[in-house]
């Protein structure tokens, strides 16, 4: 029973930071309608801002990491600028969205190989590493604070987008831009938010990954599991983005510790095309017409 407590454990640490970069999938596919595959390079840059700031900046680590977060959150609004609103503006089918996206990604990856090299890199030791023993458990303290911060970013997410004033001008955009446009609200202003709010959770999640384990520059392909956290839980959906990292981190740590660690990948996609057979739109998702 230990072993399989102490698994849990474990896949809800990892799982804590797939939320923190599927909730940013499903804030974009809510508002556009497509899946943002340059995700994974907003949260890889917010990694190295964060390095950046500690490193070489020599700033403590809370404002190292508000260096990742804004950082991150300003990149992916000058990416939807550049890159995505000439798309939207000329009305063009979604899969153009999609190839961008998947250009942006490739653009990030290379940029950042060239600039700062391919070779790992290591944060230096800002949070406590030691374990905590209780009763046969161990948890490890960096795991409590991953899991800490992500839980009040998530609920600080989770209210701004269903208990305030922009949270509804975001969800009315997300269901229809047009009529939005008729009730006063900018839909430029609503996407370059949601962007913000995307990138800036992602931002954090590469901080905490980098932490946690290593920093490079093929580190956004980690957003692939947050996609499947996303498609899991239901594009487009917050609470859905979170239940389904959940599932997944767990998931993944009962296959390494049960089977082996070489099927990690193999039980995320079995349990994506399952939940999809089941439930098409996902545990928490709706069926829309188009998906990219």
């Amino acid at each position: 029973m230990n072993m399989v407590l102490q698994q849990i454990i474990n896949g809800i640490s990892i799982g804590a930071v797939y939320a923190l970069i599927s909730v940013g999938y499903s804030l974009v596919y809510s508002i556009l309608k497509f899946s943002n595959f340059a995700h994974g390079g907003v949260m890889m840059l917010g990694s190295y801002f964060g390095l950046l700031g500690l490193q070489y900046l020599g700033l403590p680590f809370p404002l190292a990491m508000a260096l990742a977060i804004v950082g991150s959150g300003l990149l992916a609004v000058l990416n939807e600028r550049v890159a995505y609103r000439p798309i939207r503006n000329r009305n063009s089918p979604l899969l153009y969205l999609l190839i961008s996206s998947l250009g942006v990604s490739i653009f990030f990856e290379n940029f950042t190989i060239v600039t700062i090299g391919p070779n790992f890199r290591t944060y230096p030791p800002v949070l406590p590493t030691d374990s905590l023993m209780f009763g046969g458990l161990s948890v490890g303290r960096l795991d409590i604070i991953i899991f800490v911060m992500a839980a009040v970013t998530l609920s600080l997410l989770t209210w701004l987008v269903y208990g305030t004033k922009i949270g509804n001008a975001i969800r009315a955009t997300s269901y229809n831009m047009r009529v939005s446009r008729l009730m006063g609200i900018n839909p430029d202003m609503i996407v370059a938010l949601v962007f913000f709010l995307a990138g800036a959770s992602a931002g954090l999640g590469g901080v905490l990954f980098g932490i946690k384990y290593t920093v490079w520059p093929q580190m956004g392909i980690l957003t692939l599991k947050a996609f499947i956290a996303a498609v899991v839980g239901g594009l487009g959906s917050l609470p859905g983005a979170v239940v389904g990292a959940l599932l997944l981190g767990t998931a993944e740590t009962f296959a390494a510790a049960f089977v082996s660690s070489a099927f990690r990948d193999l039980f995320s996609f079995a349990l994506m095309i399952l939940i999809i057979l089941v439930r098409p739109a996902g545990l928490f998702g709706k069926i829309t017409e188009e998906k990219a």
